[in-house]
Parts: structure tokens; C-alpha cells; sequence
């Protein structure tokens, strides 16, 4: 595939007929990747300035196209690697796509990663207003809030000791607390459900349950297969960066499973299934 650099990201609705909260169209992301592996970073230096360094093309996506409407809740499936991550964060404009465009209506409220925004120097209590400044709240909205983000990330034991003496289920509770304290009109949900005991994923399955009853999008990445299918309106199957599949979430999942017990999948092109 040839790459193209024409790159539009702006508000979905604005294009003709497109009545989206969120729509992308080919989305394309391309990392170059060095040919040959390296010892070090002395190595690596000495063969750049000596121009020995040969590049290939990893394309962590190709190609991908999506909407999702008001109040909807997309799953994200696929195998490690399989670019789901990768899709969220063009989505949030963390990374910059290689070719497509990304349109998106509204304020997105991005859980992308565990302990993503926090400091493990700073307190329970500082990385609350840390990570609710990073996703826009003003400092009244987080000191109105507070009580709330704590009560449900169940930390008042731990607010005020370092985050590095959190487990990674504790901060990922507190990321989840923080970054759904207030209503938004999109939520980028990765692997909240990775980490923490059952209770905690009853609570975390609920309160998106309760954003999409609000008119919140959700697009929500996860393994938890059960979840998905609990949860989602439709489901998307992404394979090796490209759209495997996407429909409702029955037979998505059951397709995705199918696949997963025959081996690794061929890359089928794309396909949809509703019911």
C-alpha cells in the first residue's frame, strides 16, 4: 500500500449526510520499524550515522472505517497486537494517523491505558486533580467531585500515600473514577477490566450501562469476551491492524472465537454481520 498523508481530523456531523458521534474513514497508521535488531543504543546510533540503517514497514493499522452513533457501545476484539489500542488513541488524538480521517462530536473522556496521566511520586489526592486537569476539569469541578471519584475507586485508605505504593488495580480504580466523574459525550475505555476484583468490574460495567443510558458513546477495548457481549451494541473484529468482522456482538464474538480455536487467523478482508 502506498502511503498517503492526507490527514483531516475535525466534528463529526459536519460532513455531508454523516450524522456520527464518531466516524472514521480509512484510517491508516504506520510505524517504521528498524530491519534488523540491535544490541544497544550505541549500536543503533553508530549504524544511523554510518547510514546502515535499513527500515521496513509495520502498518499497525490499515484501512479501517467506523461510526458510532449516540448512546451506542462498540466493542473492540482482537488478539494482542491486533491494533485496538492503536485505533483508540487516533480516535483521541493521542497518535496521528498516516492516512484517513477522524471525526469526533463532543468531549471525549479517554481511560487508555493504567496509570495513564498519573505521577507515581505524587499522592492518591494530587493525582486526582492531576489527571481531572490533564482531562479538562476545572479544579471546582474536582473539589466538588472528590468525595464521589474516591467513594467509588473504595482508596479513602490509601488517598494520601504515593501512587507507587498503589497496586495496579488500585490505580486503575482511581484512573476509572477520575476520568468518569463527570458526564461526556464519548468514552475510550481500554482493558478497564484487566485488573481489579469482580466487584469493582460490576461497578466499572454499570456505570458505562449508565453513560449509554445518559447518550454517552462508548468504544470499549477488552478481552472479557462475557462483557462485551453484555454490554455492547455492535462489535468490531480488528485482525492484524484491518476489520475483521463487525456486527452484533453474538455473532462477532462467536466468529472471534471460532477463529481463536483454530489458530492464528488468515486476515479475511472485511465483512459484517447483523442480526
Amino acid at each position: 500500500m502506498q502511503p498517503s498523508f492526507d490527514v483531516k481530523v475535525g466534528v463529526a456531523g459536519t460532513g455531508p449526510g454523516t450524522k456520527s458521534v464518531i466516524r472514521v474513514e480509512d484510517l491508516s497508521l504506520r510505524y517504521r520499524l528498524p530491519r534488523e535488531p540491535y544490541s544497544g543504543i550505541k549500536e543503533f546510533a553508530i549504524r544511523w550515522l554510518q547510514r546502515r540503517v535499513r527500515y521496513v514497514d509495520h502498518w499497525a493499522l490499515q484501512n479501517v472505517t467506523l461510526d458510532v452513533g449516540k448512546g451506542e457501545i462498540l466493542g473492540i476484539i482482537g488478539r494482542n497486537g491486533a491494533g485496538k489500542s492503536t485505533l483508540l488513541k487516533c480516535i483521541a488524538g493521542v497518535l496521528y494517523p498516516t492516512k484517513g480521517r477522524v471525526f469526533v462530536a463532543g468531549r471525549v473522556a479517554p481511560l487508555l491505558g493504567l496509570g495513564a496521566g498519573f505521577h507515581p511520586e505524587l499522592t492518591g489526592r494530587e493525582n486526582v486533580y492531576l489527571y481531572g486537569a490533564l482531562l479538562g476539569y476545572r479544579r471546582r469541578e474536582i473539589e466538588q467531585r472528590f468525595d464521589e471519584i474516591v467513594d467509588f475507586a473504595d482508596l479513602w485508605d490509601f488517598i494520601d500515600s504515593p501512587l507507587r505504593t498503589y497496586s495496579g488495580g488500585m490505580s486503575l480504580r482511581l484512573g476509572f473514577a477520575v476520568a468518569t466523574a463527570r458526564d461526556a459525550d464519548i468514552l475510550l475505555v481500554d482493558e478497564v477490566l484487566a485488573v481489579g476484583d469482580a466487584q469493582f468490574q460490576a461497578k466499572c460495567i454499570q456505570r458505562m450501562q449508565d453513560y449509554r443510558d445518559r447518550g454517552t458513546s462508548i468504544l470499549f477495548v477488552s478481552h472479557d469476551l462475557g462483557a462485551i457481549r453484555e454490554i455492547c451494541t455492535r462489535v468490531t473484529w480488528l485482525d492484524k491492524g484491518e476489520m475483521r468482522l463487525v456486527g452484533s456482538p453474538g455473532p462477532v464474538v462467536d466468529a472471534y472465537l471460532e477463529d481463536l480455536s483454530q489458530g492464528e487467523g488468515a486476515g479475511n478482508a472485511p465483512a459484517s454481520i447483523e442480526s
